[in-house]
């Protein structure tokens, strides 16, 4: 059996990223990649495959990114509610509580997703990342309030301190405030419903 595998790198300079990019690329036969710019002017770059191939090319991108590397994560067998929740996927029903974790990077937050639903009986919501946010990332899991106070705490204790910005469990969350969270955290995707 093929062991899924997911890295990120989160680069400073768009043009270095790029660089990068095309050297992971060149080095392994990766499953997947996609790149590309978020706020505020940093360069993305996300791999899938194999858990060798996924290491070798992650190995490249940080050898050409040098000290434009602002962060990075390899999850050599990651979560498949983690890849969903990256492509957009989302687990809109209401539970028992929210928890949030605040990231300094995507890196840190795709990090801290991976360990709290791998580590706790949660859902994850959401897994924001970078743009509208000027760089950062957030995770939002759902469950029973223990379990989510598990996650939470997982999640942000695999971060060195410098990439956690905030974390919080909400029990009980208010009935409007979920159908706010569950639909979208994007306030313009919110206001675009009308009043």
């Amino acid at each position: 059996m093929i062991e899924p595998a997911l890295a990120l790198i989160d680069f400073s300079s768009i043009a270095v990223g790029i660089e990068a990019a095309d050297a992971m690329v060149k080095r392994a036969e990766i499953g997947v990649i996609r790149a590309g710019t978020v706020q505020p002017g940093r360069y993305l770059v996300l791999i899938g495959g194999t858990v060798a191939e996924v290491q070798e090319s992650l190995a490249a991108g940080r050898e050409i990114g040098g000290d434009t590397v602002l962060d990075h994560v390899f999850l050599p067998h990651v979560h498949p509610e983690v890849v969903e929740a990256i492509g957009g996927g989302r687990v809109p029903q209401r539970s028992d509580a929210l928890g949030v974790v605040e990231t300094a990077t995507v890196a840190a937050a795709i990090h801290a997703a991976d360990a709290g639903i791998k580590g706790a009986d949660v859902r994850l919501v959401e897994i924001r990342l970078a743009d509208g946010l000027g760089g950062k990332g957030i995770v939002l899991y759902s469950g029973l309030v223990a379990d989510v106070e598990a996650a939470v705490e997982i999640g942000a204790g695999v971060l060195e301190t410098r990439l956690l910005v905030r974390e919080v469990v909400i029990p009980q969350l208010h009935a409007e405030m979920w159908e706010n969270v569950s639909d979208a955290t994007r306030f313009s995707a919110r206001v675009l419903e009308g009043l």
